[in-house]
């Protein structure tokens, strides 16, 4: 992809952390004193002395639903160079998956985060895989150093509302 083409994307993209939806928001094998909001939330996530940090194991597990459909361009996943993820497997639309589960389903994508992305640098996803997005899971295999310990200082995911038909209008139709 040209620059050019790659910028023109980026200037229609909004950040999709005002459509996460909260209350559905997990993370398996999270330091509960170092859990997912330091990552993800607005504020938190960039206060780098905030860590989301793995607790029994290097592997993170996290699942955000959205509270309306979204396409998906771009993830920023930013960690110190040592413990920062390194294998990070993105999922569309699976819900309720587990670690005993993850490697049953094929990832909608995976990204092998380098040094350098670790630094904030957006990563561009298969667009064509993220086009109608619910809800999004992260599995974050291992890390840049094979440690035990993964720590995440932020999370953030690109991309645009689909427009899509208000689904509780159309309830109360069926209501009726």
């Amino acid at each position: 992809m040209s620059a050019e083409s790659a910028s023109a994307i980026q200037r229609s993209q909004v950040d999709l952390v005002d459509f996460v939806d909260w209350s559905g928001v997990e993370c398996l094998n999270q330091n509960s004193s170092h859990s997912l909001p330091n990552a993800l939330k607005q504020g938190y996530r960039e206060d780098d002395g905030l860590n989301l940090e793995s607790d029994a194991d290097e592997q993170l597990l996290i699942y955000i639903p959205f509270t309306q459909v979204v396409k998906l361009y771009s993830v920023v996943v930013k960690g110190p160079e040592e413990a920062g993820p390194k294998t990070v497997k993105l999922f569309s639309n699976k819900e309720h998956m587990g670690f005993s589960n993850v490697n049953d389903f094929p990832p909608s994508d995976t990204a092998i985060l380098s040094p350098d992305d670790l630094k904030g640098k957006p990563v561009v996803l298969k667009y064509v895989k993220f086009q109608n997005v619910r809800s999004l899971t992260l599995f974050i295999e291992d890390n840049q150093s094979g440690s035990d310990i993964t720590k995440v200082q932020k999370i953030a995911l690109f991309g645009t509302m689909v427009e899509t038909t208000d689904m509780k209008g159309l309830k109360k139709i069926e209501d009726h």
